[in-house]
């Protein structure tokens, strides 16, 4: 099985009646080993033998979340308790106890490379270095964290859309700025090297859904932390393409305008007639691609968006739209999987936005996607346009390979 295009397992089935015999023998021991483990955990018996038992029976099946557990509870008696107790001794024997929790970190690589999307081996890695951190000094657990993040870049490299990663990169960067963490040769703040690492991973990915999260969540810290003036934030409201991931990302861009709430908006000093002008431009600027790329569903959902945009700050749709009706109406046309998404809106068009929307029938669509990323340049700055015309040549390959397969059929 394959998921982003990364193989994920074989699950072959056994084909012949030695195989199933021996497939039959691994449940066998597996369900005999299950019972030892129960048992011995019964007993309270939490010593090497049984966290040996634990390490086999995950080996086989990382996603048994309660053996787990019993390997936390031998972790916790069998070495967090002694730790506890030598932490305050001599630096030999923190060193040991050091060493059995990189030991642990490390029993857990193989698990991750071949079941990188288990839930439970994430949690466990993290658990477990969130109890080191409450046992030994901070410029030794520094060091575990720091290998953490060289980790998380690792598995991001395998498999540069796996959420698990992303989610876990931010955990990582997180606890290294904490304060209780800090070292008298540790940074405050890593949000410019990580915005520097989600555009290292978008120019290799443009689809990268994580990436762009990832960006956002960094961009309003870092816009702080530069001190940045209104040109400079205005900046970071210039991008755009026709890639879906890309829109998320402008309509997340293009929302922030839309609030004054400093916590969310990145442009929290702007004046009620500069978020004006601006959703007014970028509705004239969507509006042109149009011209070359009507079929395009993401220009009429962000033209729709714009428009409550300017609705809520203004009190009335921006002078420029006089058929958002046909918008919806084309929108369920291009995309008719969602029709029971898009039917709502004129039911909220004329209750929020006071606006009769009618749904007609509409004409068939022109051709023209092939141009439609010379019209997205409006939307991006100069940096951004390689990465575009990248886009274009993928979205072609990828076109040209769907008619071949249909022509197949």
């Amino acid at each position: 099985m394959a998921s982003h295009g990364v193989f994920r397992g074989t699950g072959e089935k056994p084909s012949t009646i030695e195989d199933r015999q021996k497939e039959l023998e691994k449940i066998n021991e597996y369900r005999d080993l299950v019972d030892s483990v129960s048992s011995r955990i019964d007993k309270c018996l939490y010593d090497n033998e049984t966290l040996e038992q634990t390490s086999k029976l995950l080996k086989w099946n990382p996603e048994y979340y309660t053996i787990w557990n019993h390997r936390r509870l031998i972790i916790q008696q069998h070495l967090f308790s002694q730790a506890s107790h030598t932490v305050s001794d001599s630096s030999k024997s923190r060193s040991i106890n050091l060493g059995l929790v990189t030991d642990e970190l490390a029993f857990l690589l193989p698990l991750l490379r071949k079941f990188p999307k288990c839930y439970w081996i994430w949690n466990y890695r993290l658990w477990l270095l969130e109890e080191s951190t409450h046992i030994f000094p901070p410029h030794e657990v520094r060091k575990l964290w720091q290998q953490e993040l060289v980790l998380a870049g690792k598995m991001l490299n395998l498999d540069s859309r796996n959420f698990h990663g992303w989610g876990y990169r931010r955990t990582v960067v997180g606890a290294l700025e904490s304060p209780k963490l800090c070292t008298s040769d540790s940074i405050d703040s890593m949000v410019e090297q990580e915005f520097e690492y989600t555009t290292k991973m978008i120019s290799t990915n443009l689809s990268n859904f994580s990436a762009w999260h990832n960006r956002s969540k960094l961009i309003p810290r870092l816009l702080d932390g530069r001190h940045a003036d209104q040109e400079a934030r205005r900046k970071f409201l210039d991008e755009g393409s026709d890639d879906q991931s890309l829109w998320f990302y402008y309509q997340y861009l293009t929302s922030t305008i839309a609030v004054s709430d400093s916590a969310t908006s990145l442009v929290p000093h702007f004046t009620l007639e500069e978020r004006l002008q601006y959703l007014s431009r970028e509705i004239d600027e969507i509006q042109e691609m149009l011209e070359c790329a009507d079929d395009c569903k993401w220009i009429y959902q962000s033209l729709i968006n714009l428009s409550f945009a300017f609705k809520t700050l203004a009190g009335k749709l921006p002078p420029q739209i006089n058929n958002i009706q046909d918008y919806i109406s084309r929108l369920i046309n291009l995309d008719p999987l969602r029709t029971g998404v898009y039917l709502p809106l004129p039911h909220f068009m004329e209750t929020v936005l006071c606006v009769t929307v009618p749904i007609t029938p509409h004409s068939g669509a022109k051709s023209g996607s092939s141009n439609t990323f010379n019209a997205a340049f409006k939307l991006v700055n100069a940096p951004m346009k390689e990465i575009c015309m990248r886009l274009i040549l993928v979205s072609t390959e990828m076109q040209t390979s769907a008619f071949t397969a249909s022509t197949r059929l």
